[in-house]
Order: C-alpha cells, then sequence, then structure tokens
C-alpha cells in the first residue's frame, strides 16, 4: 500500500491537534513539522519527519527517525548521499523541480537516497514520469506532494504505479481520512469457484448492457456479473477475435440492465446504475482483480438467454445475456465459452458470496432470490 505524509507546517493552530489525531489513527506514515518540540511529542507509530531547510550538518537536527532537507543543488545532495553511505538511513531529501537541472536533481536523490519528497512548480505531471523511471530499479522511496486531494488521486496513477508516498497539507482532519482511503488503490483478489451448468432457456427480447469503459482487458479477464446478490459468472471481455467485426478489448456484453455487477470493496451496482466514470471491478480467471473506469453503457433491446448453473455446494446462479453466439463467458484455467453453445455440465467461472445486499452493500439479513 501507498503511504502518507501529512504536513501540518502550514496548519492553523486550532486545526492542528486534530488534523494530528486524524493521522495518527487513520495510520498516515508519518507527520512533518519544522518544530521539533511538536514532533517530540508524537507516538512511535506515526514517523516523525523533520523538515529542515539546511545550515547544519545532517543528524543533529532532532532525535526524528527522518530527517528531511531541501535540496537545491548538487553540493547538496552530495553531503546527504555521504551521510547516506556513512550509515546514517534517516536523511531524505526535498528537491523543488522548476526546471532541467532540478529535475535531474531529483532523479539523482531518488536514485541514492532512502527517501526524496519531489515538488513540482509547474501542473504537467511528465517531470514525475521522468523521476518514477529514473528511480523504479532502486531501493529508495519516492514521495510526491500534492496540493491537493485531487491532485493527489492524479499522482497515485502517473505512469500505472505513481510514487510510493504522497505528501499533503490538509485543510482538516476529513482531508486526511480522504487522503488514506486515495492511497488504498490495491484491490484484494477474490476467490473464484467453478460452477457447473444447468440449463439454458432463450427469454426473447429484453434490454441488455454492454459495459464500454477505458481499459484495454487481458484475453482472461472480464467482470462478475449475475442476477442474485449471492452468486456471479465471469462475463469474458471482447478480446478474442469475431467473425465480421473486429474486437472491442474495452467491452464487457453484460447482460440484461437488473443484473447486478461486482465492484470494489465488496459492493454490487445494478448494470442500470452505471454511466460514464463509474467504477467497477475488472476480475481475471486467477481471481486477480484491479479497478476500471466506465467510460460508457450502450443500452439496447436483444434476445436474451438465461444460463442457471450450481456451485458444487449446490448454491444456484443465474446470468442473462444477449441471445448471440459472440457473447462469452470464461471457464476454468482462462477458457472461453461461447453462451449459445453452453450445455448442462459445462464449467464457468464465478464468485459465491454469502451475504445478501441492500443498495449494493453486503448487509446480513433474511433475503430471498430466485
Amino acid at each position: 500500500m501507498k503511504f502518507a505524509w501529512i504536513d501540518v507546517r502550514t496548519v492553523p493552530e486550532d486545526q492542528r491537534e486534530s488534523i494530528v489525531d486524524a493521522a495518527i489513527h487513520a495510520r498516515a506514515d508519518g507527520i512533518v513539522h519544522d518544530d521539533e518540540t511538536l514532533l517530540s511529542t508524537l507516538p512511535a507509530t506515526v514517523r516523525r519527519v523533520f523538515l529542515s531547510a539546511g545550515g547544519s550538518a545532517p543528524g543533529t537536527e532532532v532525535d526524528a527517525l527522518i530527517r528531511l532537507r531541501t535540496a537545491a543543488d548538487q553540493s547538496e545532495l552530495d553531503r546527504l548521499r555521504a551521510a547516506h553511505r556513512g550509515g546514517d538511513d534517516s536523511v531524505a531529501a526535498l528537491v523543488d523541480v522548476i526546471d532541467d537541472e532540478s529535475l535531474t536533481l531529483a532523479c539523482h536523490a531518488a536514485i541514492a537516497l532512502p527517501h526524496t519528497v519531489v515538488r513540482f512548480k509547474d501542473p504537467t505531471k511528465i517531470p514525475l514520469e521522468i523521476v518514477i523511471a529514473a528511480a523504479d530499479s532502486s531501493p529508495g522511496q519516492l514521495v510526491c506532494h500534492a496540493d491537493n486531494l485531487e491532485e493527489a488521486g492524479i499522482i497515485i496513477d502517473v505512469l500505472e504505479k505513481g510514487s510510493e508516498g504522497v505528501m499533503l497539507a490538509p485543510r482538516d482532519a476529513d482531508d486526511v481520512f480522504s487522503l488514506m482511503d486515495l492511497l488504498r488503490t490495491k484491490t484484494e483478489p477474490l476467490e473464484l469457484t467453478t460452477l457447473s451448468v444447468d440449463s439454458i432457456e432463450h427469454l426473447g427480447l429484453g434490454d441488455r448492457v454492454c459495459i464500454d469503459t477505458c481499459t484495454h482487458f487481458e484475453e482472461d479477464e472480464g467482470m462478475l456479473v449475475g442476477s442474485y446478490a449471492h452468486g456471479f459468472i465471469l462475463c469474458c471481455s471482447e478480446t478474442h477475435p469475431l467473425p465480421y467485426m473486429p474486437t472491442r478489448p474495452f467491452r464487457i456484453n453484460a447482460g440484461a440492465l437488473h443484473s447486478y455487477v461486482f465492484g470494489q470493496d465488496n459492493r454490487t451496482n445494478y448494470l442500470s446504475e452505471l454511466k460514464a466514470g463509474s467504477a467497477v471491478l475488472g476480475v481475471g480467471a486467477d481471481g486477480r482483480t484491479r479497478r476500471i473506469v466506465v467510460g460508457r453503457i450502450k443500452l439496447e433491446s436483444r434476445p436474451l438467454l438465461s444460463i442457471k448453473a450450481s456451485s458444487a455446494e449446490g448454491v444456484q446462479v443465474n446470468l442473462i445475456v444477449q441471445d448471440d453466439w459472440h457473447v462469452r463467458l470464461l471457464g476454468p484455467g482462462g477458457t472461453v465459452r461461447n453462451v449459445t453453445e453452453l450445455k448442462p455440465g459445462d464449467e464457468l467461472l464465478g464468485h459465491v458470496a454469502t451475504d445478501k445486499r441492500h443498495v449494493g452493500w453486503p448487509v446480513g439479513e433474511f433475503c430471498v432470490e430466485k
């Protein structure tokens, strides 16, 4: 998980205590200040990051876990590098990137030091991409300064990986909690189960939804969709060749508009609720997951096909999809199954949940779906 450094130097006095408490409670990695007295009062569960403008040798200012010093030129960086080579792992550099020379300095710092904070003058994220690429194989950790939560959300996705940490001066305690939520970008893998097809039934005309995303899917990747909150079938993306039309590697022909689609944080959405900008969960045949942004929803009337399947434990699931050969599901090992060729006994991949649902959230209540 990525980490946060909460900069309280400019926080108003009447907000400081609540922000520090929020940072500790939310498990922020560090608190940044230029006041050693304040830092000395912090518990051992949070890093104390002492920011010094320079002037004295590294390691003499305060007994902090990390000593962050402004590095404005190569000579200052060389002093920090020498201290680190001498065994001081607490040294860190703050580099303001304003031109090519300072960008090069930031790259050198990120390669050489345990921690480097970069702060950029211009709004473009290309300089950050360059620093991330330069430090990609280095053991040190890169921290990027963010002016606000919106920028923090962009930073964590730059070059598909972002910096390891984000430093933010929050407006209030809510900003701290919001930042920590942003940094929890990793989606946990899901346990997939093998389902056995019980029957298929041609239903006639109805409305189905295609989810066009902002992502290029892998060939063994799709989304979990189902008629019931307790069971889902893995729908295949349109990454595999089809006759008469090019592939649509961004698309999931998901199913009838009433269906649930699995999302982040164990929450579901109805297909009818999705729109441009919504977030859903991409799921691979091995259970890996990732957050995926919806680019467009296409709701169209098409003939529909009902697929009923069961888990080894006897849990019954249902999926209603467009009744056409080009619609595909995924089976064990990522095998591709055309829906119109399914027959009883065929195996599909799915996910069986234990909880019922209310407005998408899991809830322990009595509820029968059939």
